[in-house]
């Protein structure tokens, strides 16, 4: 019997390889402009700018995606056009998942499990993700940013989520503590934290269990 009914996931950065994505769609854009990006410099300027906008207030995720795309341009140098800004949104239905992802969720999804994702984006463009993974999503336990009108590390994904589940015995699972392991702590949720990048944080807030990947998740999850 697998240790919780239900598991929610964190999409961007668990189940899909963003920062691949996000640098490739830097990439392409850049080259279109006869320019060449540091990449390590990107990935280090996004993640300090898109929680940023976030902060600011709702807009749609794709807004999100393309203001952050010209704050980390300007940070890095490439002077991005305002009607280019538009190309992570773009590229984000082709963003790849990890090599472990399907076969992972197929395992819980075998075991009786229901699945859900609590995630950062507008509905469409998580529709367009989800045609690169290979099990069914309970439809009541997707909750998107668009539906609850807010951004994690904000509580409101977490709040929609256990309106919905009930009483069932529920585990988030996430990579990024940022994100989801403040508000999984706030409200007493249970999360697996699923440390692909060996970040070695002092205190790990709000960690019920840590794995490397999202194979050794499902082996925790599914052992007799």
């Amino acid at each position: 019997m697998p240790r919780f009914d239900v598991v929610t996931f964190d999409c961007y950065g668990t189940l899909i390889d963003w920062e691949r994505g996000i640098a490739d769609a830097f990439r392409a854009a850049a080259a279109a402009d006869d320019v060449a990006v540091d990449l390590a410099a990107v990935r280090a300027a996004y993640h300090d700018v898109e929680p940023a906008v976030q902060a600011e207030g709702f807009r749609r995720y794709r807004d999100v995606l393309a203001e952050t795309a010209r704050r980390v341009a300007l940070r890095v140098g490439w002077p991005l056009a305002e009607t280019r800004a538009g190309f992570l949104a773009e590229s984000l239905p082709s963003w790849p998942p990890f090599p472990d992802t399907n076969a992972a969720l197929e395992r819980l999804a075998h075991a009786g499990v229901r699945l859900g994702i609590l995630s950062n984006v507008d509905d469409d463009l998580l529709a367009g993700t989800r045609r690169h993974l290979t099990v069914r999503f309970d439809p009541d336990l997707v909750v998107t940013a668009q539906q609850v009108r807010s951004y994690k590390p904000g509580t409101a994904h977490f709040e929609e989520a256990r309106r919905r589940i009930g009483d069932g015995r529920w585990l988030h699972a996430a990579q990024s503590l940022f994100h989801d392991a403040t508000p999984a702590r706030a409200l007493g949720i249970p999360m697996a934290w699923i440390n692909r990048q060996g970040e070695r944080p002092a205190q790990p807030p709000g960690v019920t269990a840590e794995f490397p990947t999202l194979a050794a998740f499902a082996d925790w999850m599914t052992r007799p």
